[in-house]
């Protein structure tokens, strides 16, 4: 069977046009390093009470790239405190390179109320650069106007 040059031209064309913008893609889209930050989910159960001075402990666990690593946390607060509540919070941890920075101490600006039920969002940081988003509901009897660090160890 004889195929017509007109065709098998045009074949080979939009196969030169296709390997083109597949190269072309290959080069544009950037490539994700090993050691680059990747964020992680992060899943939180914590106690808090206090009057004027907060203290609060719990645990959670981390999801990042693909492993489960559970932690405890701690805290202080320090200014308007009144009341005690639960909260289970979610959200994102970023900037980490490797697992050892998600441990540390984190800061935190921020207030919230429960009046038997109620929302928590809070965003912390620490001094590796790694910084949770985390938000979800709580229960208690809650009023707090404060300056938080936090503490996280890996288990």
């Amino acid at each position: 069977m004889v195929q017509n040059p007109e065709r098998r031209t045009g074949i080979l064309r939009r196969l030169r046009g296709r390997l083109a913008a597949l190269s072309l893609i290959a080069f544009i889209v950037p490539t994700t390093p090993i050691f680059a930050q990747a964020s992680g989910q992060v899943r939180v159960k914590i106690m808090k009470a206090g009057l004027l001075v907060g203290g609060g402990a719990g645990k959670g666990v981390l999801t990042y790239r693909g492993r489960n690593y559970p932690f405890r946390v701690s805290g202080l607060s320090l200014g308007v405190t009144v009341g005690a509540s639960f909260g289970r919070l979610e959200g994102w941890a970023s900037g980490i390179r490797e697992i050892s920075d998600f441990a540390g101490t984190y800061s935190s600006v921020g207030g919230g109320a429960a009046l038997a039920g109620g929302i928590n969002g809070v965003q912390l940081r620490n001094d590796k650069g790694v910084t949770m988003v985390l938000q979800g509901p709580k229960a208690g009897l809650e009023f707090a106007a404060n300056l938080s660090t936090i503490m996280i160890s890996l288990k």
